[in-house]
């Protein structure tokens, strides 16, 4: 395909053209308007080509200083608006309602007026819906989902859209389970495989959101009518004719997505054809293509991917041209990441069991190392992380701070002090994934799971049920609370003390088994969403051609890894009902727990992440996704507790699993670095949709002092995320810094933390938006008091 040129001269190159990128064959465009966007922006691939990683690495300002540049606090615009948004979101704790939400205007990129918290304030605009918090109806996922929603905060959708959506519009909720197998609806309901997005949206999508601000809406469309047209030959000779058809028809929706950007932009009276000229058109025209995302679609998570960097190219120059101040970047950010903060979709209370708290993940992620060895910490990941000291620790967006070892120091201390003072922010290993994708343009979608921005995209798949897994190979595929024929129907095991491998050698056959229910469902899932609930505007800031996960997940390993390790080294003898069925176990003896860096149990975990694994791999997926898994649960891991009945480790029937991949809770028993270790040691090769770890440590623990505190934090992590060859290292880490006193006091005067902020599994939350069931559950956990 032929390429758009411009006129020389544009951003600092001095060939006589400027490549663009690809347009139909044979068609020259000339844009002026692209002079004065890229003026003083150095030249590269990203001229001829969408490109963003180029033009990123031609143009960003490396930073290895601290934090001392800073703004200390917010401007007057940005703490009249917070305050403005903080009156809604005590609303929202106190009520564990939304403060509105529509009955019968459908969502779409252009179906809100537009929408402000205080027009005259904002520096960065744009709201889901036309009033500040207030939620829409999102039907294409599943009508049974809005309805319930409207019905559970005493509302009634409108009984047109309820018919229009039963009668004539067909959901992905309705395709999914018209082809659905009796096998996957026994595992639903028996909860071996629980928070399959059969009924929601599935997220885990990022767009390349900086893609609007760099190119403008114009290029990128006249970017997708290329591809279209790309495909036309191999349409009329027939070649993979289903998969070329559908991805005309995708690109087609995708190109009509961006106009509607254009449309919606335009209603906040901004012209995003062109490619944006300014620090604040960047950031906004940035925002507004996520916005579309939020509007469009009610995802899992809906994350932003890797801005900060990019947008601190633009900030940099407008600062080096004497056009803002840092008051005034620091501004911007904070009314960013406002706007980012009052995303909201209008859930089911069933839906806020699995995912408790609101999350949408807005996930953001930032500092990393280029391949070519330099940093990628910029000013503008320290603005980001400022955000929550001008406006207060957030949940949302969830940053993610890319970790390694080659940081610069005063960034690795910034964001130690950052998570001792807020606990808002996770680590990933970045030593870890940059070189597994060769790429340094990569972010973490939802919690844990990496994808190249624009490149990849994931088929989310939820989880499945290890420890409940383990029961079914004891009671012979019988569920344990349902009392059903539920997996495999074989003999259960009689024997008077459980034998090890004869559990272990059965145990392959029921992962084989459950491996087969999980991906089918999943397959079924995905294809359905894209047929009935396409994310236009999220796929429309990706390549045409793009690599696709198929990601499914693990709940329960620790419970599981213990069970087999009191079989293994006890003697765990099951007590069973009149049926035969294993309801107890009784345990003789100690055995060797997950979290204490013992490789006798610790092996068996890693054993038990691979196997399943390889059973997946085994089978085919839907547009030949690439098949990974994550050991994540979000906070289903109460969900899960409650859907399982006693297990051999000693965990009581309806007792909550531990969190991801942690150990189970007061069972790691020898101090931070132990612990650690032991989840360190889980294979990524086998884990490569994420490992999620939350490790909550009590201030003193760190040192008696502010700087051994965040040294020590800092230390801790480059031990954890340490990667060379044969040690993988960690792969992710939440961590909290707190005194469980602190959480007591905030469950009896919720009034005093409208924005105490804690790390759950994979994401942060406001504690006080958690139930209570799930602020139990949180308080039980370890909290680390040495090292």
């Amino acid at each position: 395909m032929k390429s758009v040129l411009l006129p020389s001269g544009i951003a600092g190159s001095t060939a006589k053209t400027v490549r663009v990128f690809s347009t139909h064959k044979g068609r020259y465009v000339m844009a002026e308007q692209f002079a004065k966007a890229w003026e003083g922006f150095a030249a590269g691939d990203w001229q001829n080509e969408v490109n963003v990683r180029d033009f990123i690495q031609k143009n960003y300002t490396p930073y290895e200083g601290d934090e001392s540049f800073l703004v200390s606090e917010g401007t007057e615009a940005t703490n009249k608006l917070w305050a403005k948004v903080m009156e809604g979101i005590r609303q929202e704790n106190s009520t564990h309602a939304p403060v509105d939400f529509d009955t019968s205007l459908i969502s779409t990129i252009t179906a809100h007026d537009a929408g402000y918290i205080n027009k005259d304030l904002e520096k960065i605009v744009g709201l889901q819906t036309d009033a500040p918090l207030k939620r829409a109806i999102i039907p294409n996922g599943g009508i049974r989902m809005v309805e319930g929603s409207c019905k559970a905060y005493g509302r009634e959708l409108d009984p047109q859209v309820s018919k229009i959506y039963s009668e004539y519009r067909k959901t992905h909720n309705a395709g999914v389970f018209d082809i659905y197998t009796p096998e996957i609806l026994a595992c639903r309901k028996s909860g071996v495989l629980t928070g399959l997005p059969d009924a929601y949206g599935r997220g885990r999508i990022i767009g390349d959101y900086r893609r609007v601000a760099l190119y403008g809406i114009d290029f990128l469309m006249k970017d997708k009518l290329a591809q279209f047209k790309s495909l036309q030959e191999k349409f009329e000779n027939g070649e993979d004719l289903q998969m070329t058809m559908q991805l005309r028809e995708e690109i087609a929706e995708q190109h009509r997505a961006l106009g509607q950007m254009k449309q919606m932009a335009a209603k906040y009276g901004y012209d995003i054809s062109r490619p944006a000229e300014t620090a604040q058109e960047a950031i906004q025209w940035t925002y507004f293509g996520y916005l579309a995302a939020v509007k469009s679609q009610n995802g899992a998570a809906m994350s932003l991917g890797r801005t900060s960097t990019f947008l601190d190219v633009y900030i940099e120059r407008d600062m080096k041209a004497g056009k803002i101040t840092e008051v005034e970047a620091q501004e911007m950010i904070d009314h960013f990441v406002m706007k980012l903060r009052m995303v909201r979709f209008l859930r089911t209370p069933e839906y806020d069991e699995l995912f408790s708290g609101d999350p949408i993940w807005a996930t953001e992620s930032m500092g990393g190392m280029g391949l070519d060895g330099r940093t990628l910490v910029t000013r503008t990941n320290f603005r980001f992380l400022n955000s929550l000291y001008t406006m207060g620790p957030s949940p949302e967006p969830n940053i993610t701070v890319l970790w390694s070892e080659q940081l610069p120091e005063g960034f690795k201390k910034f964001c130690a002090k950052v998570s001792i003072d807020t606990s808002s922010i996770q680590y990933e290993n970045d030593d870890l994934m940059r070189p597994d994708f060769n790429n340094d343009d990569y972010a973490i979608a939802c919690c844990v799971s990496p994808m190249v921005i624009g490149k990849h995209m994931q088929f989310f798949g939820a989880r499945a049920n290890l420890a409940k897994t383990l029961l079914y190979v004891i009671n012979g595929g019988v569920d344990e609370k349902l009392k059903i024929q539920v997996g495999p129907k074989m003999p259960k095991i009689t024997d008077e003390v459980l034998d090890f491998d004869d559990v272990w050698g059965k145990l392959d056959h029921f992962m084989g088994w459950l491996a087969t229910q999980y991906v089918t469902a999943l397959n079924a899932i995905h294809y359905m969403h894209d047929k009935y609930s396409y994310e236009a505007a999220l796929m429309a800031l990706h390549d045409r051609d793009v690599r696709r996960t198929m990601a499914c997940g693990i709940a329960g390993l620790s419970v599981a890894a213990d069970s087999l390790s009191a079989i293994k080294y006890a003697k765990v003898k099951p007590i069973r009902d009149e049926d035969g069925v294993a309801i107890d176990f009784e345990i003789e003896g100690d055995y060797p727990k997950f979290g204490n860096n013992d490789s006798r149990v610790d092996d068996i975990a890693c054993e038990l992440v691979e196997r399943f694994m390889n059973k997946i791999r085994s089978l085919k997926t839907y547009r030949n996704a690439v098949p990974t898994q994550s050991i994540l649960t979000i906070t289903s891991n109460v969900v899960y507790g409650k859907k399982t009945g006693n297990t051999p480790d000693g965990r009581r029937a309806g007792a909550p699993f531990a969190p991801g991949a942690n150990p189970m809770h007061g069972r790691d028993e020898k101090g931070a670095v132990a612990s650690l270790t032991s989840v360190g040691k889980l294979p990524f090769a086998h884990a490569k949709d994420g490992i999620s770890y939350t490790f909550s440590i009590v201030p003193n623990a760190l040192g008696k002092d502010e700087n051994s505190q965040r040294a020590n934090l800092a230390g801790l992590m480059d031990g954890y995320f340490h990667h060379e060859a044969g040690i993988e290292g960690g792969q992710h880490l939440n961590v909290n810094v707190l005194n469980r006193d602190t959480l007591l006091d905030a469950v009896k005067h919720p009034e005093k933390y409208p924005q105490l902020t804690i790390r759950v599994s994979g994401y942060a939350v406001r504690f006080n938006s958690l139930t209570a069931e799930q602020q139990q559950d949180v308080i039980a956990r370890t909290f680390t008091e040495s090292l």
